[in-house]
């Protein structure tokens, strides 16, 4: 789905002026954190990862932890300050092209008359989060961090529970939208934790590339809006199956 969102981002231009309002501090913001973690923190975790993995995996290896770290650091600070209200506007604008304005119209106003998607979209009426705050995320990506010492192995693995977390993360949005209980919502993810651990996994992956991390998380958001639409139309065909037609009227013939 990622690819996916990368590739619907790119061919539809009515998505580019989110990207500009924040193309600029997108690039600074993650210049700015690699940078600092590359010069102070590099060096000493390649020193600490070679007692365990060896000097040729420990280079390796402490780069990938260095780039996690910037990425959890900047998609932390970009969607807590800057960007959440960027990434709903991108969700809800493909849900919108995609079809499913009955969907979005829940929570804010929509005006179908006012041209593009990104333009139809009005105030929101409810709390329009995309991603909320996770201190539970936070702490498991400290406590999963040591992973990265076993060799080979470890920062794959670290990588898959982190996407464990991450994924459902990012439907937080669509189940608002559906209005679902928390129990309902835990249901819910739990029937398609698979599917969810690889989608978090792949957006952390997207989320390494040093600069455009940013930018991903815009496609990112993109892609789950695709996977929601899509889910919704598996949803709504259900419920057409479960309503039986009504039965016909009976009338008499009056010849």
């Amino acid at each position: 789905m990622e690819l996916q969102g990368i590739i619907y981002f790119a061919r539809h231009p009515f998505l580019y002026p989110l990207l500009r309002a924040q193309l600029l501090l997108c690039v600074l913001l993650s210049a700015f954190v690699l940078t600092n973690l590359f010069f102070w923190t590099y060096l000493p975790q390649v020193a600490f990862l070679a007692i365990f993995h060896g000097r040729k995996l420990a280079f390796l290896n402490a780069t990938f932890l260095v780039l996690g770290e910037a990425a959890a650091i900047t998609a932390l600070l970009f969607e807590c300050f800057f960007a959440d209200e960027t990434l709903v506007d991108v969700f809800d604008a493909t849900l919108i092209n995609e079809g499913c304005s009955d969907l979005v119209a829940t929570s804010r106003v929509v005006d179908p008359s006012a041209g593009d998607p990104v333009k139809q979209l009005g105030k929101p009426v409810t709390p329009a989060i995309y991603s909320p705050f996770s201190l539970r995320q936070i702490i498991e990506f400290i406590v999963f961090l040591p992973l990265n010492f076993i060799p080979v192995a470890g920062t794959p693995l670290f990588l898959i529970m982190t996407g464990l977390r991450a994924g459902p993360l990012h439907h937080y949005r669509y189940l608002h939208l559906l209005g679902l209980t928390k129990k309902e919502r835990d249901i819910y993810l739990n029937r398609r934790k698979l599917r969810y651990t690889w989608f978090g996994f792949t957006a952390l992956i997207l989320q390494l590339v040093p600069v455009l991390s940013m930018l991903f998380l815009l496609t990112t958001a993109t892609g789950s809006a695709l996977w929601a639409s899509k889910l919704e139309e598996e949803r709504k065909s259900a419920k057409d199956l479960s309503d039986p037609a009504p039965a016909p009227t009976y009338q008499d013939d009056p010849t």
